[in-house]
């Protein structure tokens, strides 16, 4: 695994570094906070970042089959929901009854105010500000989980995979969209771009896909699997370099920001950079993992 030469990344740095960079992550990266999925090439930002949670809502068997009978509405846990977005969809199109954890009270705040926008109920989708690590959720009780871009912030990343085991019901699917390091990436790849990108993103640290695959076999899930869409999501480092460029042009405070040496967090312009180089050496790779607790 990928780790930093500083000292791993605690919660509150992951928190930290999403309240500072609040206005930004919305500006550059949406109300998903994650990648695009192009499937075809032809979508808009918007529609992609939309297509990316439809995929992992179909992983996670959200989708029903044409002329089937809809099945009592799935609870699933949403494993950090950032502005909630994803959560809105499957609450919205899947009649899921979801709930969200996310340490960013920024996030938090604006997940909150969108829902209420949007009209949905206070309590679906569900949102609250609690480390997945200490989430307090009872056991067996949600049909699915998901955890789409997430997990590269928490350190311990077996107990990770145990908390989704023990609040999923036996049959109950998880699906995880990370970004991990390529097996055998070169020095350079690690030390000009995978290990500054975990410094700099506040990411504990960055596993492989057998690391992945091992956590997710150690907590007792079966029916690993892992889909590779690195080439679908890439441009969402494109995109986003443009929205930030376009920021910086036309906003003062966006720029007085960066070049406050005070601003612990200013870094992460830099990282965008990284990221977008890391995908097109391959040093980086996007997985989409399913897994499924095994049935007693």
């Amino acid at each position: 695994m990928i780790v930093p030469r500083t000292s791993p990344a605690a919660v509150s740095d992951v928190a930290g570094h999403y309240d500072d960079l609040d206005r930004f992550y919305r500006t550059v990266w949406g109300e998903h906070v994650h990648h695009g999925y192009w499937a075809s090439g032809h979508e808009t930002p918007e529609e992609a970042a939309d297509a990316l949670s439809d995929l992992v809502a179909a992983r996670l068997g959200l989708v029903a089959d044409s002329g089937e009978a809809p099945p009592p509405p799935p609870r699933v846990v949403d494993i950090g929901c950032g502005y909630g977005a994803t959560a809105r969809r499957l609450a919205g199109r899947h009649s899921a009854r979801v709930t969200g954890l996310t340490v960013s009270q920024a996030q938090l705040d604006h997940a909150l105010a969108a829902g209420r926008a949007a009209g949905f109920a206070p309590d679906n989708p569900l949102l609250m500000r609690r480390d997945w690590l200490a989430n307090g959720l009872p056991g067996d009780a949600f049909d699915a989980a998901y955890a789409i871009e997430s997990t590269e912030h928490m350190a311990d990343k077996p107990r990770v995979f145990a908390e989704a085991y023990r609040v999923l019901r036996p049959g109950g699917r998880l699906a995880v969209c990370a970004w991990i390091a390529r097996e055998g990436a070169a020095g350079w790849e690690v030390r000009h771009l995978l290990e500054p990108i975990c410094r700099e993103g506040r990411l504990p640290g960055m596993g492989t896909e057998a690391e992945y695959r091992g956590w997710l076999a150690a907590a007792g899930f079966g029916a690993v699997a892992a889909e590779d869409i690195s080439a679908a999501v890439r441009r969402t480092w494109t995109v986003c370099a443009r929205r930030l460029a376009a920021l910086l042009l036309r906003d003062a405070e966006a720029r007085r920001f960066l070049l406050d040496s005070a601003q612990r967090n200013r870094v992460f312009a830099l990282t965008l950079l990284r990221l977008w180089a890391a995908y097109r050496t391959g040093a980086m790779r996007y997985v989409v993992f399913t897994a499924e607790k095994p049935e007693r």
